[in-house]
């Protein structure tokens, strides 16, 4: 019989220095990273045992076509994002042009604007009953289609244009955070030695700003990958939409997981290749007092070029959608009391900010216990969590509506043989699903902005706190959050706004005859009823536009 009195042997000290008990923090913690990747898990669970296996029949028939489309996607708008975002990136930063100190913050606004969103726009605008084909038929003469050529809007060059237009932004801001952070003293020597302005680029910009480039094109390829509403709108099939028809049009949920399973092989691919590009680039500046890049300024027919250059992605990701919908808006003025908008738009703050709230709060503890714990699994799970905001919402969207289905039919089962009373779908009956839904899609960025906050916060300062009898939960409450407020306010915003956008989870788990702001616009545009969508979409638009002016001013020039 052991001794409780016994003195421990050594062996015994550090075999119990080795396996310490797990405190509620580290168990939260894994208990929050488990809930994050379940959807994930039960997708590939659900592609891997289905109940009937169609994959050899996707295989031969539609699955190359999705999967086709969904690369020739991904390519044109890595393209064209690269090329766009990272030569404005460089105009603005190196250059001073007439408008140029408008644009630096302006070309971040088509952030703003969801992809679908400007989808109905261009449409709308480019259509053949549109303002530019009915223009051009009214000084022409021409009085059909047969009379004049016009390139088919709803196709996948329109798709690429129009997702390109959306995403620029994420180059554009890495890059043009990257051009910033090099010193002004390489350019003065590469000009000195004669170097001109495109070898300046070519040879001293773009290759110390690639890693940051490699970053915001694989975010826009991701994007790119769980959009829906936009390839929707334009009859492009991809593998986001052949989720949308096996699943509810072919009522075959295995087959709908399988799909989710290539988007998410495509997801990782892409994760892989932007850390291998970044693997070995390791870049610093000399010193910190090494001078900033002075613009140069451009005059004349130079200026003006670079200001058009600059204006023309600002004016097709932003201008053209805001003024499509502004005059719809204004065309329909009954719209904006119609009854359905108004619920909705309760509904969207109501479903948003309960996310918001809970993702953020959720953030704080997973990182806070990760920080606090002792054992290394908590910190093994802790990147993993990121890959909730990597997977496209109709992948998570499936991943939870099958199991808390299943698990909603057993509660309430379980209640009625128990009393009598059938309570009903508790969780995909309700918005709790949808809840759940943009927790785990948006905890990423909440937990990216977490965890930057408590980096900046002096390790003194919690110290300082447990030696004056702070337990753990009172230096969170006492040091931490007073000093993290504008962080964790932020990444309130950042996630509200991503649940207001989000439109593939929203359409897949919302209850019945319950519309959010995003739900709203797209059915109303599906029915060509822009005049009915306006509001909707502007209301969408216009919180947006608070995250982006925030956005602009934290990243404001020095």
């Amino acid at each position: 019989m052991l001794d409780p009195d016994r003195t421990p042997a050594p062996a015994e000290r550090v075999a119990q220095r080795r396996l310490p008990w797990p405190d509620g923090w580290s168990l939260g913690a894994l208990a929050i990273a488990a809930l994050v990747l379940a959807p994930i898990v039960s997708v590939l669970w659900i592609a891997f045992h289905p109940v009937e296996n169609i994959w050899p029949h996707l295989l031969a028939t539609v699955l190359p076509r999705y999967l086709g489309n969904t690369l020739l996607l991904m390519s044109g708008v890595a393209l064209l994002t690269a090329a766009v975002g990272t030569g404005a990136a460089w105009l603005v930063t190196m250059y001073r042009f007439p408008g140029s100190r408008f644009l630096d913050h302006a070309l971040l606004f088509p952030l703003a604007i969801p992809a679908y969103v400007g989808a109905y726009a261009l449409a709308d605008f480019f259509d053949y009953s549109g303002a530019v084909q009915t223009a051009l038929r009214g000084l022409t003469g021409w009085q059909s289609a047969r009379d004049y050529w016009f390139p088919e809007v709803r196709s996948r060059w329109a798709a690429v244009l129009v997702l390109s237009s959306a995403l620029y932004p994420y180059v554009y801001l890495l890059a043009r955070a990257a051009f910033r952070e090099q010193s002004g003293a390489s350019y003065e020597v590469a000009r000195a030695l004669g170097t001109g302005p495109f070898g300046l680029f070519r040879r001293v910009g773009l290759p110390l700003a690639r890693p940051a480039i490699a970053a915001g094109v694989a975010l826009a390829m991701m994007e790119t990958v769980a959009d829906f509403g936009t390839v929707e709108h334009f009859g492009v099939q991809t593998l986001t939409t052949g989720i949308f028809s096996v699943w509810l049009t072919a009522g075959n949920a295995g087959g709908a997981a399988q799909i989710a399973g290539v988007v998410l092989v495509l997801i990782f691919l892409l994760l892989a290749l932007e850390r291998l590009g970044r693997r070995n680039a390791r870049y610093h500046r000399m010193s910190r007092g090494s001078r900033p890049i002075v613009p140069v300024d451009l005059a004349g027919g130079r200026g003006w070029l670079a200001a058009l250059l600059c204006t023309l992605p600002f004016a097709m990701g932003f201008l053209l959608p805001v003024g499509v919908m502004l005059g719809h808006a204004v065309r329909r003025p009954e719209a904006w009391t119609s009854p359905g908008l108004l619920r909705a738009l309760g509904n969207t703050l109501t479903v948003g900010g309960i996310a918001a709230v809970l993702t953020v709060a959720g953030a704080v503890f997973l990182v806070y216990g990760v920080r606090l714990a002792r054992r290394g699994l908590p910190r093994l799970v802790l990147p993993l969590t990121l890959l909730g905001y990597a997977a496209p919402g109709a992948v998570l969207a499936l991943g939870f509506l099958i199991p808390l289905a299943a698990l909603d039919h057993r509660v309430a089962d379980a209640v009625e043989a128990l009393t009598g009373h059938d309570p009903g779908l508790l969780l995909t009956g309700t918005a709790a699903a949808l809840v759940l839904a943009y927790v785990v899609r948006f905890f990423g960025v909440a937990q990216g902005a977490v965890d930057s906050a408590f980096g900046r916060i002096s390790p003194s300062l919690p110290l300082a706190a447990r030696s004056l009898g702070r337990g753990p939960g009172g230096t969170l409450g006492a040091v931490y959050l007073p000093l993290m407020r504008g962080s964790v306010a932020t990444a309130l915003l950042v996630v509200f706004v991503d649940c207001v956008k989000e439109l593939p989870a929203t359409l897949l788990l919302r209850p019945f005859n319950y519309d959010t702001l995003a739900t709203r616009a797209h059915e109303q545009a599906s029915l060509e009823r822009l005049g009915d969508s306006a509001p909707a979409a502007l209301l969408v638009m216009l919180v947006g536009l608070a995250a982006v002016a925030l956005l602009a001013r934290a990243n404001r020039a020095p």
